[in-house]
């Protein structure tokens, strides 16, 4: 997970080797946050397989859906800010596990769903638990680890987010098929299943997690003291330290547009993906599978990609480009929209570019905001860059309903990922590297 690195020459003078103490800290922390993440994720974006049957089962148009899966968002955002600053001041262990606990009883109620009003209704209410995860996680991850792990850590969480649908379309699929038993139909059965768990692993977290690398009584007092004093011997060059100067910094709305730009094309393409590939050739299960292969292949890309910045570095220009390869893959999915194979490799393409940029993108604002700026003004970009999560399934839905094809939405989503690379470039003046 962590390779080795430089020792300092406190800890090789105690017998601590760094790399040692932080792959040890990885293999504590990591493998709860990504299965964590693995069912935020899915839980979020699982309606893109229960719509195969459920759009109308409850009498949802394809803009409805669009909607649905977007007022998500709405409920995400507004309470963004407020839940990472309750994260800051009570702490992340107790903040994150309550996130989870909440969340998951609100994603296994959309089994109640019965027309577009009760939709929507549960929908806001599962943005509103989930409000607050993603950064400060993000937050989280900051506090424990220095700059130069930093990419390969928050590619290795992020992971979570192709992993879900490598996982959640086989077992969507399968669970589309106990249609009928006991009385529930399958799209309700997937949201019971794939809700439940992460009150499961919220409260596992609780016994798992420390706040503060000083309260960690896993590592040694010179395993605490390494961590301790490498973190504080980093350089912050121009930081933020104060909630408010985050908020007026240039770099931060910037940000925001860029996450803005490639979510919309994220959510835009997961929402409606099993519905593209829903040509009467495949059957549900076989749709899962084919979306798993696509989100392999970003998941593979995604850590080679993370692997490659560490060692050369242009962060902010390397997120330039993944935005380039996401929408050159949507274009080119236009052009070979006759060949199903030729499409689903491009779409591969657009997936792989899309998850690229999402791991790159969270080790910028740590860079220059410290402290509450950091617990705040990630919370803040996300606000602003998740609001892509409502834009990108809506326009979907909406241009699909318009035009009676897919296309024209694709075509959309591509070019809110070239605004985004361009964004991207535009950062490198500020100097964000």
């Amino acid at each position: 997970m962590i390779s080795a690195s430089p020792v300092q020459p406190q800890a090789a003078e105690r017998g601590v080797e760094e790399s040692a103490v932080f792959a040890k800290i990885a293999w504590r922390v990591m493998p709860i946050l990504t299965t964590a993440y693995i069912l935020n994720y899915l839980d979020r974006t699982n309606i893109a397989f229960a719509a195969l049957t459920m759009r109308q089962a409850i009498g949802l148009s394809q803009t409805q859906l669009g909607i649905g899966a977007g007022i998500f968002f709405l409920g995400y955002c507004l309470l963004e800010v407020p839940s990472n600053i309750a994260l800051f001041r009570l702490g992340a262990r107790v903040w994150i596990a309550r996130i989870m606990v909440t969340w998951g009883i609100a994603s296994a109620a959309m089994a109640f769903a019965s027309g577009p009003g009760s939709f929507y209704f549960f929908r806001l209410l599962l943005g509103a638990a989930e409000a607050g995860f993603f950064p400060g996680v993000a937050f989280y991850l900051s506090t424990w680890f220095p700059r130069e792990y930093r990419t390969r850590i928050i590619a290795w969480f992020m992971v979570a987010i192709p992993i879900s649908s490598v996982i959640g379309g086989p077992l969507s699929g399968l669970l589309l098929g106990l249609d009928g038993r006991l009385g529930l139909a399958g799209w309700q059965w997937l949201f019971i299943v794939e809700g439940l768990p992460a009150v499961i692993v919220g409260v596992l977290l609780l016994t798992r997690l420390t706040d503060r690398p000083e309260d960690a009584e896993w590592l040694t007092p010179d395993e605490r003291r390494v961590v301790t004093d490498r973190l504080r011997a980093e350089p912050k060059p121009k930081e933020i330290r104060h909630f408010g100067p985050a908020l007026r910094d240039p770099r931060v709305l910037i940000l925001g547009g860029i996450q803005f730009g490639f979510l919309v094309g994220s959510y835009g393409i997961g929402i409606f993906l099993p519905q593209i590939l829903d040509t009467g050739r495949l059957s549900s299960l076989e749709i899962g599978f084919v979306t798993s292969a696509a989100y392999a292949v970003a998941s593979l890309t995604m850590i080679l990609w993370a692997g490659y910045v560490d060692r050369h570095g242009n962060k902010v220009g390397n997120l330039a480009v993944a935005c380039l390869v996401a929408a050159f893959g949507f274009g080119a999915s236009l052009l070979f929209s006759n060949s199903l194979v030729a499409s689903i490799l491009s779409i591969t393409v657009a997936v792989s570019g899309v998850n690229a940029a999402r791991a790159l993108f969270w080790t910028i604002p740590p860079r220059f905001l410290t402290g509450l700026a950091a617990a705040g003004g990630l919370a803040f970009i996300n606000s602003i860059g998740t609001s892509g999560g409502f834009v990108g399934p809506y326009i979907m839905g909406w241009l699909t309903d318009k035009t009676g094809s897919f296309a024209a939405g694709q075509l959309a989503l591509a070019g809110f990922l070239l605004a985004a690379a361009v964004l991207a470039w535009w950062l490198k003046s500020f100097e964000a590297e």
